[in-house]
């Protein structure tokens, strides 16, 4: 089981308005911001997938993006799925694929895609 992702940002402040509205409808809400690092729970606590956000690399270049990286978030709802769409929209991140159902599966597949003010993209999907 995965623990925690880090994801680099160019800057935090940014990162962490797109991150509180975007991951608010998927029951993420952060647990800390200090030192150029942002921390993101289920329900805000420090357990499960927890995601963190650092402006500070290991190695002191500036954070990017990575090239075919994707995290996807499962949502409780459509309805959910289209929030973090339009929060992540609202909060500085970009489009990437509207919500709406992709391919063929049963049962549906729901997802929209957006990148962060840092590039880096993120996916938010349903199926029932």
């Amino acid at each position: 089981m995965i623990g925690y992702v880090t994801i680099g940002s160019k800057d935090i402040d940014a990162s962490c308005a797109f991150y509180d509205a975007a991951l608010a409808p998927l029951n993420y809400a952060r647990t800390f911001k200090d030192g150029g690092w942002a921390g993101y729970g289920p329900g805000g606590k420090k357990e499960g997938l927890e995601i963190y956000i650092v402006q500070a690399t290991a190695n002191g270049e500036p954070a990017s993006f990575g090239n075919g990286s994707m995290l996807a978030f499962k949502a409780p709802s459509r309805a959910a799925v289209e929030a973090f769409h339009a929060a992540a929209l609202a909060n500085g991140g970009k489009d990437e694929g509207a919500p709406g159902v992709r391919g063929e599966s049963d049962p549906p597949f729901y997802g929209a895609y957006v990148r962060d003010p840092t590039g880096n993209k993120f996916a938010a999907y349903f199926k029932g």
